[in-house]
């Protein structure tokens, strides 16, 4: 793991475990939004153990029939767990405001990332730099409700 991949790693853990904390400790309700974008609990089902696995994120876009999140995981160079293991599996269970309710996750389409990616870096212009940190294509995330 070279410098760059070991900061954005300890970032995002250092994000994920405070994002947990202040929710346990204000029992849910804050905060609710981080950067202006819904926050929100991913459930995956691990692709090697099939656990239930969990993970804070943002939405920059949050709405009633759609969400949409962005697999930067600070520029790291390889893809975060959460994305792994929904390519596997793609039925997920999204949590926010202590409701949990089930949606199907895709990878956007290179041409639906190509019209998504200004609205992302809109909301939050870290995207841009993450992009540039790393070789990747940093994957972006269409959750839609599963029925």
């Amino acid at each position: 793991m070279n410098f760059s991949d070991f900061n954005a790693a300890a970032g995002a853990w250092v994000l994920e475990n405070g994002h947990r904390a202040v929710l346990a400790l204000t029992g849910g309700r804050w905060p609710s939004k981080l950067l202006g974008m819904q926050t929100l609990e991913l459930h995956t089902v691990g692709r090697k153990s099939g656990k239930r696995r969990s993970t804070m994120l943002t939405a920059p876009i949050y709405q009633s029939d759609r969400i949409v999140v962005v697999a930067s995981k600070g520029g790291y160079s390889d893809d975060p767990d959460w994305f792994k293991n929904l390519v596997v599996n793609p039925d997920v269970e999204v949590t926010v405001d202590s409701v949990t309710t089930p949606w199907t996750a895709r990878r956007a389409e290179v041409a639906e990332k190509a019209d998504l990616w200004p609205i992302l870096v809109k909301a939050n212009k870290g995207y841009e730099g993450y992009q540039q940190k790393t070789d990747r294509d940093i994957p972006v995330v269409i959750l839609t409700p599963r029925k």
